[in-house]
């Protein structure tokens, strides 16, 4: 992974030196590398790159889900909305032809892990959940969706 270009980021003092960067003979060789790492962990930074010491919980990531089981008429896309509205996710949910509930979920990763297990193992109270596939987990920039929904 590329580290950003430091000269051009407004957030270094005159001549490239982060602000509170220690002066000039209490310097080390080896702190320039600590400095930047910190500089770069500074969330007010333009230049820090997307995920460069980002907390793993802040990667948004996207992932398609299929539900097998006893999860049709059983209000499954109802409460799996509900779930993933609590955990402050976006996607849709869907009934399939194959009796099965299909969609795709957003957000943080911290709280896409919880409702992958909500959907692998609890679901709806009249549900049984025979398996889970899970396809397609990516890391993205934004979202995609505004909501979560239920497509009939």
């Amino acid at each position: 992974r590329m580290l950003p270009d430091l000269r051009v980021c407004p957030c270094l003092e005159k001549g490239g030196a982060p602000r509170w960067a220690v002066p000039g003979s209490a310097r080390l060789a080896g702190a320039g590398l600590l400095l930047m790492i910190v500089f770069l962990s500074s969330p007010g930074c333009p230049a820090r790159s997307p995920g460069v010491n980002m907390a793993e919980g802040d990667t948004l990531v996207s992932v398609d889900y299929e539900i097998f089981g006893k999860v049709q008429g059983v209000f499954f896309r109802k409460y799996t909305q509900a779930e993933g509205k609590k955990l402050g996710l976006v996607g849709w949910v869907q009934n399939t032809d194959r009796g099965t509930v299909q969609g795709q979920l957003q957000g943080p990763i911290s709280k896409v892990r919880p409702m992958k297990e909500w959907l692998e193992s609890t679901g709806s109270p009249k549900s049984h959940i025979d398996s889970a596939k899970f396809n397609n987990e990516k890391v993205i920039l934004k979202l995609d969706y505004s909501d979560f929904q239920i497509v009939k």
